[in-house]
């Protein structure tokens, strides 16, 4: 079989497999257990946090862990819609964003009050920092762009983009789902607030993901009650 939809999903890498497969058989104690497999499982679970936070170039509590690139977006931009709404209500993105970003964003608009602004982009697919500047506004207080996009593979002036949020009191997020393993995801230099990701885009497995959230940046969570 010859396979051509890596942008959609890639094999998992056998040496994930490999390293992944202890953790299903003999250390697969609860990670908040006060046992020693529990200990174990805790312990292989901040390890994996520090790798990912160095690839990041960020601190290891900085990185959340999800379900998977939807569910980092999601908690991303509904978070910082809530936490921030008594400043503004001002929700900005793009016409070509991912359905957990954009459709987020319009049912946050049309279902609980908040406002939002969908930035053009030109042929290519990318948008005009004339335009994003001039659509900001005081009550704006989430800017929300795709690094790379996932069907025509353009990829976004994220520094740029950042700065000009930061310069107006805005908070940035962007999805790197597709940007990761292609792109530098060093949020230092790409000068993000919140980053999405999903590990089956990069040979790793389904069903994870996780969400870096700058250190000083709140958002409400998605659920409450599990205390881990």
């Amino acid at each position: 079989m010859i396979y051509l939809d890596y942008s959609a999903t890639t094999p998992t890498d056998p040496r994930v497999v490999e390293a992944m497969l202890p953790y299903f058989i003999n250390v697969f104690g609860n990670a908040s257990s006060a046992h020693r497999i529990g200990h174990q499982a805790r312990f292989a679970i901040e390890q994996a946090r520090e790798t990912i936070a160095g690839v990041l170039n960020c601190t290891p509590h900085e990185v959340i862990f999800t379900s998977g690139g939807s569910e980092s977006d999601n908690l991303a931009v509904r978070g910082v819609a809530w936490t921030h709404r008594k400043r503004g209500k001002h929700l900005v993105t793009t016409a070509i964003e991912h359905g957990a970003v954009g459709k987020t964003i319009v049912q946050l608009a049309d279902d609980q009050g908040f406002e939002c602004s969908v930035l053009p982009v030109d042929p290519c697919g990318k948008v005009r920092l004339d335009e994003v500047s001039d659509i900001l506004r005081p009550d704006t207080t989430l800017l929300s762009v795709m690094y790379a996009n996932n069907e025509i593979g353009t990829i976004q002036p994220i520094p740029e983009l950042a700065q000009l949020a930061h310069e107006r009191g805005v908070i940035f997020h962007t999805d790197a789902v597709q940007a990761a393993g292609q792109l530098s995801v060093d949020v230092q230099k790409l000068g993000v607030d919140l980053m999405g990701l999903s590990a089956h885009k990069f040979y790793g497995p389904k069903g994870i993901g996780a969400l870096y959230i700058r250190d000083g940046i709140d958002i409400s969570p998605a659920q409450t009650g599990g205390g881990h």
